[in-house]
């Protein structure tokens, strides 16, 4: 089976590590310097058990997606894709995806906010797009990639079907690498669990410079990250979506406990002067609240106050 990471970041770093370990073929689009150094030195691994594995360059074919155009040798070679990539770079990275795909192949978004999988969907078909979301913890610096917490992969197709063909094969790959992977018969409820989990820690610890178990400590943030999320649940629920069985303060409570000593990747992005994905987020909510008539000034304000870091680091 023949897999493309598509977006070699934190968590396509994982990835990409995880599944070197199986006899999967692989495939690593990254861009730029990335790029360069994934084909020139391969990837460094740190896991969370505090080892260290280094995967050479010949393990996978690396794909600058900066460079042109495909090599005619990968056109509709892959099985699967998994869309790592930033947000905002969802419609390359689909195009992407398309190009690299067999005509059975599948491809499923592991990106933070909504509406990727109905990218996807737009150029592969919905037969042919999976949903998914991760809790795996990563960041990225020069030493490599920085496994910092094990979580779960979940994928699921939108007419909540079982998984059949190709997809229980990607199933099984995901799971020989010890990724965890869980099949969900009700993916956009996985979904939009994931999102209310993002609206609520990554801009209130990005705006406070603190790592996500702050939360815990200081009232006043928990307040703010609570009050994101409820709002966003109430956008969800307006829009069809039943999270009715989800204890959403538990829930928050469970993964800050979890993640108490992570950067969120907002948070990363804030620090290194990079433009984050707020507008997915918080921006999302709002502009979907504003369809179904639901107020969301919390996330409205926080949506501002990140932009407003964008803007101020841009003066810099």
């Amino acid at each position: 089976m023949r897999i493309a990471i598509i977006g070699v970041g934190s968590i396509g770093g994982v990835l990409l590590g995880a599944l070197s370990d199986t006899d999967a073929e692989l495939v690593a689009v990254a861009r730029g310097e990335n790029s360069r150094i994934l084909s020139q030195g391969g990837l460094v691994l740190h896991t969370p058990e505090g080892s260290i594995e280094a995967i050479p360059p010949e393990r996978f074919v690396t794909v600058d997606s900066e460079a042109g155009p495909l090599p005619t040798e990968l056109w509709r070679s892959c099985d699967a894709a998994l869309i790592c990539g930033k947000a905002d770079s969802t419609p390359i990275l689909a195009q992407i995806a398309e190009e690299l795909l067999s005509e059975d192949g599948i491809a499923a978004s592991l990106q933070n906010g909504m509406g990727h999988a109905e990218t996807l969907a737009h150029r592969l078909g919905r037969a042919r797009t999976l949903g998914g979301t991760t809790t795996h913890g990563a960041w990225r610096s020069e030493a490599g990639t920085h496994w910092v917490g094990r979580g779960n992969i979940r994928l699921g197709r939108f007419d909540n079907s079982l998984p059949e063909g190709t997809a229980a094969m990607l199933m099984a790959k995901l799971d020989e690498a010890h990724l965890e992977p869980d099949w969900s018969r009700d993916i956009q409820c996985n979904i939009w669990t994931k999102i209310l989990l993002n609206v609520a820690i990554n801009p209130v610890c990005s705006i406070a410079g603190v790592r996500n178990g702050a939360l815990l400590e200081v009232p006043e943030l928990w307040d703010q990250a609570f009050s994101a999320m409820l709002e966003a649940a109430t956008v969800a629920d307006a829009s069809g979506v039943d999270l009715s069985d989800i204890d959403l303060e538990s829930t928050l409570r469970t993964v800050a406990e979890a993640t108490a000593q992570n950067r969120c990747s907002m948070l990363q992005d804030v620090m290194a002067g990079r433009q984050t994905e707020i507008d997915e987020l918080c921006g999302a909510v709002v502009s979907l609240g504003e369809s179904v008539g639901v107020p969301t000034p919390r996330n409205a304000m926080l949506h501002a106050l990140v932009r407003g870091i964008h803007i101020s680091s841009s003066f810099e």
